[in-house]
């Protein structure tokens, strides 16, 4: 459970109310202490020779370094379950304090980009934040000091922990397709497990370098999260190749429910997110690298594997930008193709109208309650200019409204033939007193220049 620190309850100035709020927040961070079971760690101890041993979690215990043991790693996996910051910490602080204090746990748990010092340890952070369940929402943190590394990472990373190749995985052996007659000692590979294999730039199971320094570790964690973003990004890619084909051979119906569920804007936020990950790595881990440089126990081959990570990062977020571009064309498209539908139904609706509006004239022509319509039985003299009378009225209302639209079309005509005329005019006056100046006659006895 986590108690806070004495001084707090050494604060006699403040109010009863400031002590009893730090009370219960005492309380509430004590009674929450169950939440730090579901995490998943592990750890590792190196002896800087190439070995390694998983070890037991033996973080904050007081016994001193195994004999061998040149520095060792630990690593937090936070449930993608979570969905408070309040939570992520909670789950930090039942799993690492004791020895990591309040302000690790708080540099290690917030959103966004950092890197500096912390209580002497170098600490960075490379948070993004959006929903902890979507795969693009990543979050990776770490505290290196001269013989540990600490690491926090949202969900599980690919490739991170150390482990050999099995003997049983289809790596190690030599497949074969279905389809053809192959010797019987090879194994036969399915398509969809070949599917699964090609959508990841980087194997599971193949072995890894051990580290032989601190920095060896760091850089292999920074490589693995980057090659994590990297496969996300593929296969983000593979399913924009697969909705771009459907949207060029797809009908209808095809269009109509990529509009309907907002394919490709779903798509962009998606694309937004993971560009927010890139681009914190981008920030911090160059800031990691320098402020790493006056370390003693640092190497230039290091520095440099740093250096080659963060240019595939920039890489990284070139190829977002094309992706983006693609996604907002196959949108402009998409949204061109509805337009099209809709004027085209516009269109039809037109053509009805005009079908339609003059048998509506008619009809309500005939339709009216007064004398004079022909073809009728109406004999009463004093009503025969009824009809008459109000197709004059209906004309009258008609020219009105025509002239009403056609005033300023005519307005304008008006002013143009206006205006051309005093142009001309003007003109004509100019050759008349150039043609005065000739014969030498001069205005109120000046020459002009």
């Amino acid at each position: 459970s986590f108690h806070p620190p004495s001084s707090c309850h050494l604060r006699r100035d403040l109010p009863y109310e400031g002590r009893k709020l730090i009370m219960a927040s005492s309380f509430e961070l004590q009674s929450s202490s169950a939440i730090g079971t579901s995490v998943k760690r592990m750890a590792y101890s190196f002896d800087g020779q190439g070995n390694f041993i998983s070890k037991a979690w033996d973080l904050g215990m007081s016994e001193g370094r195994p004999y061998g043991e040149r520095f060792s790693w630990y690593h937090v996996e936070l449930p993608r379950s979570y969905t408070t910051l309040v939570s992520a910490a909670q789950y930090l602080i039942n799993t690492l304090c004791p020895p990591l204090k309040l302000q690790d746990i708080l540099a290690l748990a917030s959103n966004g980009p950092f890197c500096g010092y912390v209580d002497g340890a170098l600490i960075f952070r490379a948070n993004s934040a959006g929903p902890t369940s979507s795969e693009y929402t990543q979050k990776l943190a770490g505290r290196v000091t001269e013989d540990s590394v600490i690491t926090v990472s949202l969900g599980r990373i690919p490739r991170l922990e150390f482990s050999t190749v099995a003997k049983g995985s289809f790596l190690s052996e030599i497949p074969s397709l279905e389809s053809t007659n192959s010797a019987s000692d090879r194994f036969v590979i399915q398509q969809h497990v070949l599917e699964f294999y090609l959508t990841r730039n980087h194997l599971e199971d193949v072995n890894h370098r051990i580290p032989m320094s601190i920095l060896t570790l760091v850089v292999h964690i920074i490589d693995t999260h980057i090659d994590h973003l990297q496969d996300i990004l593929t296969r983000l890619e593979m399913d924009l190749d697969e909705n771009e084909h459907e949207l060029d051979t797809g009908g209808y119906v095809v269009k109509q429910q990529m509009l309907g569920d907002r394919l490709f804007p779903r798509m962009q936020l998606k694309l937004q997110r993971l560009l927010q990950v890139v681009s914190h790595g981008e920030q911090v881990f160059p800031r990691f690298k320098d402020k790493l440089a006056s370390k003693n126990w640092c190497s230039v081959e290091e520095m440099e594997a740093i250096q080659m990570l963060v240019g595939r990062l920039r890489k990284q977020k070139e190829n977002v930008g094309f992706l983006a571009n693609r996604i907002t064309a196959l949108q402009a498209g998409l949204d061109t193709w509805q337009s099209e539908q809709i004027n085209r139904k516009l269109y039809y609706l037109s053509f009805l109208s005009i079908i339609f509006l003059p048998l509506s004239i008619v009809t309500s022509a005939f339709g009216m309650n007064v004398g004079g319509i022909p073809w009728t039985e109406q004999r009463n003299p004093e009503m025969t200019y009824g009809f008459q009378n109000v197709i004059f009225l209906c004309a009258a209302i008609l020219l009105f409204l025509l002239a009403c639209f056609s005033a300023p079309a005519l307005y304008k005509h008006i002013r143009n033939l206006w205006t051309s005329k005093n142009k001309w005019k003007a003109a004509r006056g100019s050759f008349r007193w150039r043609g005065s100046l000739r014969n030498g006659q001069h205005c109120n006895g000046y020459i002009p220049l």
